[in-house]
């Protein structure tokens, strides 16, 4: 009778360890998902910075025409992207942003105009800005998606209904004359 209880009392107490275990990785889970959902709108957020600041220096004079339109139509395209087509669009205005100011003397011609040393200034910011948000994002993807490839996260569905998590990829390398001529 007492061994029958002894064993009853260390499987109810692994029981609850294991109970107890597997909360603490549901909470753990969750609290990387809403790790995944601040630094994507963090990211969102330097992502339209970065877009609105490239239009209103494509709107504003201070580029030749040429220029303008090519910066213009690529800011306005990574604004107005569904979600499926945005790391294409925010690729195609990093892209923009090199051939734009790829040449320092471009840079220089901004920056001696009437107000185009602040613009280029807040521009060189945002797409500092843009490749740290990315990292932040893609780190917490990372970390989210290797806890949910343990057994016990799929055995026991401590995911629920949350989707899989998704990398945000795009090319994010700033104009190296750009970043060099605000630092």
């Amino acid at each position: 009778m007492t061994a029958t209880l002894i064993w009853i009392l260390v499987a109810l107490v692994a029981l609850v360890a294991v109970g107890l275990y597997l909360s603490w990785t549901a909470g753990r889970l969750d609290r990387l998902h809403a790790r995944i959902d601040a630094a994507r709108a963090a990211l969102d957020a330097q992502l339209l910075r970065r877009a609105s600041v490239a239009q209103e220096l494509a709107t504003s004079g201070v580029l030749d025409p040429a220029a303008s339109i090519v910066l213009y139509e690529a800011a306005h395209a990574a604004r107005q992207a569904v979600e499926e087509q945005r790391e294409v669009a925010e690729s195609e205005l990093s892209q923009a942003l090199r051939a734009v100011f790829g040449d320092a003397q471009q840079v220089d011609a901004v920056r001696e105009a009437p107000g185009g040393e602040e613009a280029a200034l807040e521009l060189a910011e945002a797409v500092r800005r843009v490749p740290m948000a990315r990292r932040f994002h893609n780190d917490a993807v990372r970390a989210a998606r290797a806890l949910r490839r343990h057994r016990k996260v799929r055995w026991f569905r401590l995911a629920g209904h949350a989707p899989f998590p998704m990398a945000f990829e795009m090319d994010d390398e700033p104009p190296a004359a750009l970043v060099e001529r605000a630092a």
